[in-house]
C-alpha cells in the first residue's frame, strides 16, 4: 500500500482520494478552503455524490483519510501526489491555470523525497512539462522527481462506481518507470492499462469529452429535422444505435449538454487547435448547437402557451444532470433565466440542486416538491430526468394545473401516455404538440413516464 496526497477537494480529487483509500492506502487530502475542510472532517461533503459520504466517514474511522489545508502534511511523506484542481474556462475559451500552477508551487516547496507527480485535472497539451519546469524551480535540489498525466473519467453521478469499475486507465509518461509505478496503484481494479506518452495522455481526456459533446450535439440538431418533418428522435436514436459501429451511448437529444466537462472542455481544445494554426470547424458547431438547443426550448414554451407574460410555469430539475447537485454550465440556468426575462413567473424543484440554485437566479420560486412545482401553472417544464420524477401521481399533477401543457426537455416521457392521460404533450425531435382526443383524462393511477 501507497502513501498518497491528493491536491483538491472537487468532485475528482475528493472521489480519487476516498476511492484510493478505500482501496488500503493511506491518503491525505490538500485544499486551501479552510470551510470545505473542517466540513470534510466532520464528513460533510462540498458535493452531492452517491456512495460518497459513506466511504468518506469509513475510511477517516479507519485512519486511512486524512483532510488538511496544509501542504506540508499532505506532502511529507507522499510517494504519489496528485494534482486535481480545477480549469475552468478563461474570457477566451482556455483552460485557466492558475489553479495548477499554484499547486504544483505548493508541492514543489514542500517535497522532502523523491515523488511521483501525477495530473489529474484536465489541462492543456504540453501541462506536463509546464509541471514539471514549476516544480524544478520551487523543490529542494537533489529530489528526483517525475510528471505523470493520469486523466480522470468520471461521471457526476457514478462517479465512485466509474473509479472503481473503470473502462481503461490511461497513464502518459516519457519515464517507464514512474508510469510502472502508478500502473500499479490502479491493478486491484483489473482494468486496462493503457501507457502512453504525456502529451498523448492530455490529448486523450480532450478528444473523449468533445466526441461525447459532438454525439449530443449531432442528435439535437437531428431533433430539430425531426421536429418538423414529424419523425420521433427517440426512435430514430434507437435504431442508429442498434449499429454496432454507432451505439446508442450520449444520443439522448434534449436541451442540450451542460456541466464542469464538456463545456469547458470542448472551448479549450477549440482554444488549443486554434492557436496551432488550426480551423476547428466541428467543435464550433457543437457548441453552437448546444447554445441554441436552450433558445429553442424557451421558444417552444411561448409557442405552447400563447407567449410567456404573466405565465405561471412549473419546473422539475435544475441541476445539469440527474444525481448530482451541481449545476455549472446548466442548461436551467439560462432557460429559467430567459423565461423570466420574458415576463414568465417559475416555481421550480429539483432533489438536490435548490440551495445552490437560489444563489444564481434567486428570483425562481423553490418548492418542496414536484406536486408543489406543478400547481396552478399554465405549463410544466421537465430539465433534468431525475428518477424521482418517473415515480409521480401525473393524474394528480394534470389536475392540479392551471393548464395541462407538459415541455419535455429530456424526453422522459411516453407522449401516447401523457395524452391519454389529458395532457397536452410537447418534446425535443418528436411531432409537437401531442394532443388528447378530448382535452381531458380523469385517470387517477400513479404511472411511471419512462418510455415503453
Amino acid at each position: 500500500m501507497s502513501n498518497i496526497c491528493v491536491i483538491g477537494t472537487g468532485y475528482v480529487g475528493l472521489v480519487t482520494g476516498t476511492c484510493f483509500a478505500d482501496l488500503g492506502n493511506t491518503v491525505v487530502c490538500v485544499d486551501i478552503d479552510a470551510e470545505r475542510i473542517k466540513g470534510l472532517n466532520q464528513d460533510r461533503l462540498p458535493i452531492f455524490e452517491p456512495g460518497l459520504e459513506e466511504m468518506v466517514a469509513r475510511n477517516r474511522r479507519k485512519g486511512r483519510l486524512k483532510f488538511t489545508t496544509s501542504y506540508d502534511e499532505g506532502v511529507e511523506n507522499a510517494e504519489f501526489v496528485f494534482l486535481a484542481v480545477g480549469t475552468p474556462s478563461d474570457s477566451d475559451g482556455s483552460a485557466d491555470m492558475r489553479q495548477v500552477e499554484a499547486a504544483a508551487q505548493g508541492v514543489g516547496k514542500c517535497l522532502r523525497q523523491d515523488a511521483v507527480i501525477i495530473n489529474k485535472s484536465t489541462v492543456p497539451i504540453g501541462t506536463g512539462d509546464q509541471v514539471a519546469r514549476i516544480l524544478r524551480e520551487h523543490a529542494p535540489s537533489g529530489l528526483r522527481f517525475e510528471v505523470v498525466s493520469n486523466p480522470e473519467f468520471l461521471r457526476e453521478g457514478s462517479a465512485v462506481l466509474d473509479f472503481m469499475e473503470p473502462d481503461r486507465i490511461i497513464i502518459g509518461s516519457d519515464d517507464g518507470e514512474s508510469a510502472r509505478r502508478v500502473a500499479e496503484l490502479y491493478h486491484a481494479l483489473g482494468a486496462r492499462i493503457m501507457i502512453t506518452s504525456l502529451r498523448t495522455a492530455e490529448m486523450i481526456k480532450y478528444a473523449s469529452n468533445a466526441i461525447l459533446a459532438s454525439r449530443i450535439s449531432f442528435i439535437n440538431e437531428i431533433a430539430q429535422t425531426c421536429e418538423k418533418l414529424g419523425a420521433d428522435v427517440k426512435v430514430v436514436a434507437e435504431g442508429m444505435g442498434l449499429d454496432k459501429r454507432i451505439g446508442n451511448l450520449f444520443l439522448n437529444a434534449g436541451i442540450g449538454f451542460g456541466g464542469s466537462c464538456f463545456p469547458k472542455d470542448v472551448k479549450a481544445l477549440k482554444r488549443m487547435a486554434e492557436q496551432v494554426g488550426c480551423d476547428p470547424k466541428l467543435l464550433t458547431a457543437v457548441m453552437h448547437i448546444n447554445a441554441e438547443q436552450r433558445l429553442l426550448f424557451v421558444e417552444k414554451v411561448e409557442r405552447a402557451i400563447g407567449g410567456l407574460r404573466s405565465k405561471s410555469l412549473g419546473v422539475w430539475g435544475l441541476s445539469f444532470k440527474p444525481n448530482t447537485d451541481d449545476l455549472r454550465d446548466a442548461p436551467s440556468i439560462d432557460i429559467i433565466s430567459l423565461l423570466l426575462e420574458r415576463g414568465a413567473s417559475v416555481k421550480a424543484y429539483d432533489p438536490a440542486a435548490m440551495e445552490r440554485f437560489s444563489e444564481i437566479v434567486p428570483s425562481a420560486v423553490l418548492c418542496k416538491n414536484a406536486y408543489e412545482a406543478a400547481s396552478g401553472c399554465d405549463a410544466l417544464l421537465l430539465l433534468t430526468e431525475w428518477n424521482e420524477f418517473k415515480q409521480v401521481d401525473l393524474a394528480a399533477v394534470k389536475h392540479s394545473m392551471a393548464r395541462p401543457v407538459f415541455l419535455d426537455g429530456r424526453n422522459l416521457s411516453d407522449p401516447e401516455e401523457m395524452v391519454r392521460l389529458g395532457f397536452e404533450y410537447w418534446g425535443v425531435g418528436r411531432a409537437c404538440p401531442a394532443k388528447p382526443l378530448d382535452g381531458d383524462s380523469k385517470t387517477s393511477s400513479v404511472v411511471s413516464t419512462s418510455s415503453k
